[in-house]
């Protein structure tokens, strides 16, 4: 019995940083972090939790995402069985004067979104940068 509990224990320390994805922008970053430690997310991860708001606080645009699930993110979701598993949230603001150096298509009256997004296709094919379109 102690040895199940030992190799319990032994494989939820080794399990805690299983999970790790980071997206990033190709911005600059900046100082400001937002961070959100417990997501709500449900029954493994397949209800993911809301959309992180970050419009007000990144004028600039974001230049990372990190999520990630720390031990007690891991705790809850082995206590719970999987119904409640949260995980933590970092997102990264870009730094000032980035965020208009991507080049923005503006869809004006009369142009459909298809005819938007292959202007925006074709402006980051030649430009080999990311190409904003904006309703």
């Amino acid at each position: 019995m102690r040895i199940r509990r030992a190799a319990a224990v032994v494989a939820a320390f080794l399990l805690t940083g299983c999970y790790h994805a980071v997206i990033q922008t190709g911005r600059p970053e900046s100082s400001d972090v937002i961070t959100l430690k417990w997501a709500n997310s449900f029954v493994y991860g397949l209800v993911p939790p809301p959309v992180v708001e970050t419009a007000a606080r990144c004028t600039n645009g974001v230049a990372k995402v990190e999520t990630q699930h720390s031990f007690l993110n891991i705790l809850a979701h082995i206590v719970t069985f999987g119904i409640y598993t949260p995980i933590q949230i970092d997102v990264t603001c870009a730094a000032r004067g980035t965020a208009s150096a991507d080049p923005v298509i503006k869809v004006e009256k009369g142009m459909t979104a298809e005819q938007a997004m292959n202007a925006a296709v074709g402006m980051a094919v030649e430009k080999d940068s990311p190409v904003y379109v904006q309703f």
